[in-house]
């Protein structure tokens, strides 16, 4: 089922500029696969979708070439063991606290993951704020990070 859902996938954002989760839960729905927006989040990471600004001038979700997304993944894993200090959450805000000069880049690897549940970040010297949709996004997105660079 896994296997078939993401061939859909691939096969939706080869033929249509799919921008959001919610399209793509759409798109899948009316080619007859229900699904739900975590599930579609996973395989959206799985299989290493980015968005890419298209034709349109609209972002669309594309393939990334294997060599430039694990090149990005393994850049963002490096600013993240080098570069934090800590990190937690306060309601739908997300604190991370850097070594100095690095928290631009820090909040500009978060906002590179591509998640929709990331709404944007502000970046001082030593500390970024990142605001996400909700409460439960931003203890998602540090239990993540807590996991993925054993803070």
């Amino acid at each position: 089922m896994k296997t078939s859902r993401q061939s859909v996938i691939l096969d939706i954002i080869a033929q249509e500029d799919i921008e959001t989760q919610g399209q793509m839960l759409e798109a899948l729905l009316a080619r007859g696969v229900k699904s739900t927006q975590a599930t579609v989040s996973r395989d959206i990471k799985e299989l290493r979708l980015v968005k890419e600004i298209g034709p349109s001038g609209r972002y669309r979700y594309v393939q990334a070439d294997q060599d430039e997304s694990s090149e990005a993944a393994r850049r963002m894993e490096e600013i993240f063991r080098e570069g934090c200090i800590s990190f937690d959450h306060a309601l739908h805000t997300v604190v991370v606290r850097t070594m100095p000069g690095l928290a631009s880049a820090v909040c500009g690897a978060v906002d590179a993951m591509g998640e929709d549940a990331v709404l944007g970040s502000v970046a001082g010297d030593d500390t970024g704020i990142i605001v996400m949709r909700n409460a439960a996004a931003a203890e998602r997105l540090c239990a993540q990070l807590r996991r993925a660079y054993k803070r």
